[in-house]
C-alpha cells in the first residue's frame, strides 16, 4: 500500500504504530462505537489499512509496535484469517462495518473491549495473552470454536446476538450467538453481565481457572440457552443471580471446585430447565435461587457437597444415581423426603439410600432412621393391595425394626390388658390340686410370649370371652415376636 494514498485519519494511524502508541478519534469522553455509522471520514479507517500494517507495517528500532486505536469507524474487512501478527491489536470503542476474519491467525493480543461489531470469525485463532471483547455489542454471531487463548477469555457486560425476529424466531436451527466449543482457554473466561440472545456453546471447552458468568443473562426461550457438555473447568463455575431461558446443559462437565448457582433463575416450563447428569463437581450451591420452571436433572453425577434448600426444588426432578457425601443446609429429614417424592420415574430405592448415607456423614443416625422408614412406607405403595398388609402390620408394631419401642409398648399394653383381665376373673384349674399358685402377670406373659414358659399357660383355661381375650393375646404374640425379629434381622445386615 503507498503511503500517499492514506486519508489523514489513516496516517495518523500508520504514523502511530511503529511506536505502539495510541491514536484516539472520539470527540467527547461520551461516545461510544454504537453510533460508529455517522462518524464522518475524519474517523474512518479502511480495514485494508490495518491488515497492511498489522503484516508488514514500518518498526521503530528499540520500540514495541502495535495497533492501539480508539473510537475510529472501520471500514471494509479485517482479513487476518491465517495470519502471524507479531504486533498486539487494540481497537477499542470501535465501530466496524464489517465482522473481523480471524480465522486460523497466530495472535499475541486481540482487544476489542466498548466496540460494536456484526459479528467475529476466529476459529481456531491462536492467541498469545489475551482475546477482549468486554462492553462490545456484537449483533451477529462470534466464531471461536477450537481456540487456543493462553491467557483469559473477556466478556464482561458484553450483548452478543440480537433478539430474534418474527421470521428468525420461526427458524428451527438458527446459528448459536456464541460458539466456544473445544477451545483451550489457558487462565479464565470473564463473563459478568453478559447477554446472549440465543445459545451458548462451549460444549468440549476446557479453561484452566474459573468461568465466571455473575448476573449474566442467556436468553434462549424453548432452546438451548448454554450448551456446555463435557466442560472442563479447572476451579471453579460462577453464576450468582445468573438468569438463564431455555435449557442449561452441563453433561459431563468436570468442575473441582464449586458449581455456584446461588439466586440463579431458570426458565424452561415445557422441558428441562437444569442438566447436570454424569458431572463430577466438587460442590453445587443452588442455594436461594429465585426460579426453577422446569425439570432438574441430576442422573448419575457425583458432588461432594450438594447445598440446595429444600424450597429450591422443582415440581420434576431426575436424580436416578445421583450421589453425594454431604448435603447442607442440613435439615430434619422430615423436611427433606418431599423432595425425592418429585422424582418423575417414581420410587427409587437408591435415593432414600443416598439421603440416608447423607445423614449418615453428618452423624445424624436418627434422621437416617427416619429416611429408611420413610423407603419401606413408599417402597409399600408400589406392591400389590394383599401384599401391602404384612407391611403395614410390620409398620404399625415396629416401625420395620426402626421403631422398636413400639413393640415394647404393644407388650406393655396387652400386659396390662391381660393382668388386669385375669386378675378379676381367674381361669380355672384343669386339675385341681396340682396347678401352681395362679398369678396373672405370669399367666398373660405365658400366653403372649410362646418362646418362655412359666407353667401357668397349661395349668388354666379361661371360658367365655376370658377365653377369645386368650387367643388374641396368643396371636398377637406370635405377630409382635415375629416382626420384631424381622426388624432386628434387618438392622443387623445394615
Amino acid at each position: 500500500m503507498e503511503i500517499n494514498d492514506l486519508t489523514p485519519a489513516e496516517r495518523r494511524v500508520w504514523d502511530s504504530f511503529p511506536r505502539g502508541e495510541g491514536v484516539d478519534f472520539r470527540e467527547g469522553p461520551d461516545e461510544t462505537g454504537a453510533t460508529g455509522e455517522t462518524w464522518g471520514p475524519e474517523r474512518t479507517v479502511r480495514a485494508e489499512v490495518l491488515t497492511a500494517l498489522l503484516l508488514s507495517g514500518p518498526n521503530a528500532e528499540g520500540q514495541v509496535a502495535g495497533l492501539n486505536i480508539r473510537g475510529a469507524r472501520i471500514t471494509g474487512k479485517l482479513n487476518l484469517k491465517y495470519a502471524v501478527v507479531e504486533h498486539p491489536i487494540r481497537l477499542r470503542a470501535c465501530w466496524f462495518e464489517r465482522k473481523p476474519l480471524l480465522y486460523g491467525a497466530q495472535l499475541r493480543v486481540f482487544v476489542a473491549n466498548d466496540s460494536t461489531l456484526p459479528g467475529l470469525t476466529a476459529d481456531t485463532v491462536r492467541v498469545d495473552v489475551a482475546l477482549k471483547l468486554s462492553c462490545c455489542r456484537i449483533t451477529g454471531p462470534v466464531r471461536l470454536a477450537g481456540a487456543r487463548i493462553a491467557g483469559g477469555l473477556f466478556l464482561r457486560r458484553a450483548v452478543i446476538g440480537a433478539p430474534p425476529t418474527g421470521e428468525e424466531a420461526a427458524e428451527e436451527t438458527p446459528e448459536p450467538p456464541l460458539q466456544v466449543s473445544h477451545a483451550d482457554i489457558g487462565t479464565d473466561v470473564i463473563a459478568m453481565e453478559l447477554t446472549v440472545h440465543g445459545q451458548t456453546r462451549i460444549n468440549g471447552t476446557t479453561v484452566g481457572g474459573q468461568i465466571n458468568l455473575n448476573d449474566s443473562r442467556l436468553l434462549a426461550p424453548g432452546g438451548i440457552a448454554l450448551h456446555a457438555e463435557n466442560l472442563t473447568v479447572g476451579t471453579d463455575l460462577r453464576g450468582h443471580r445468573l438468569e438463564a431461558h431455555g435449557l442449561v446443559n452441563l453433561t459431563g462437565s468436570r468442575i473441582p471446585g464449586q458449581l455456584y448457582l446461588g439466586r440463579a433463575a431458570f426458565s424452561n416450563p415445557d422441558g428441562v430447565a437444569l442438566r447436570a447428569s454424569s458431572c463430577v463437581v466438587g460442590e453445587v450451591w443452588l442455594s436461594s435461587c429465585d426460579t426453577i420452571q422446569g425439570v432438574v436433572s441430576l442422573r448419575r453425577s457425583q458432588f461432594d457437597l450438594l447445598h440446595v434448600p429444600t424450597e429450591t426444588w422443582p415440581e420434576q426432578i431426575r436424580i436416578d444415581g445421583l450421589t453425594y457425601r454431604t448435603l447442607a443446609p442440613h435439615l430434619p429429614a422430615e423436611e427433606r423426603l418431599p423432595a425425592l417424592e418429585r422424582e418423575e420415574s417414581g420410587y427409587l430405592p437408591y435415593a432414600y439410600e443416598q439421603l440416608a448415607a447423607a445423614y449418615r456423614t453428618a452423624g445424624d443416625e436418627a434422621a437416617a432412621r427416619t429416611v429408611q422408614l420413610a423407603k419401606l412406607r413408599r417402597h409399600r405403595r408400589t406392591l400389590p393391595r394383599h401384599a401391602r398388609l404384612w407391611g403395614l402390620l410390620q409398620d404399625a408394631t415396629v416401625g420395620y425394626g426402626f421403631r422398636p419401642l413400639r413393640a415394647a409398648v404393644w407388650l406393655l399394653a396387652l400386659l396390662l390388658t391381660g393382668t388386669t383381665a385375669y386378675g378379676f376373673h381367674p381361669p380355672r384349674e384343669l386339675k385341681t390340686g396340682e396347678a401352681p399358685e395362679f398369678n396373672p402377670v405370669f399367666y398373660t406373659i405365658d400366653l403372649m410370649l410362646p418362646i418362655i414358659g412359666f407353667g401357668q399357660e397349661g395349668a388354666f383355661a379361661p371360658s367365655g370371652w376370658y377365653q377369645w381375650l386368650s387367643y388374641v393375646l396368643i396371636v398377637t404374640g406370635w405377630v409382635l415376636a415375629t416382626t420384631t425379629a424381622a426388624g432386628v434381622s434387618r438392622s443387623l445386615q445394615r
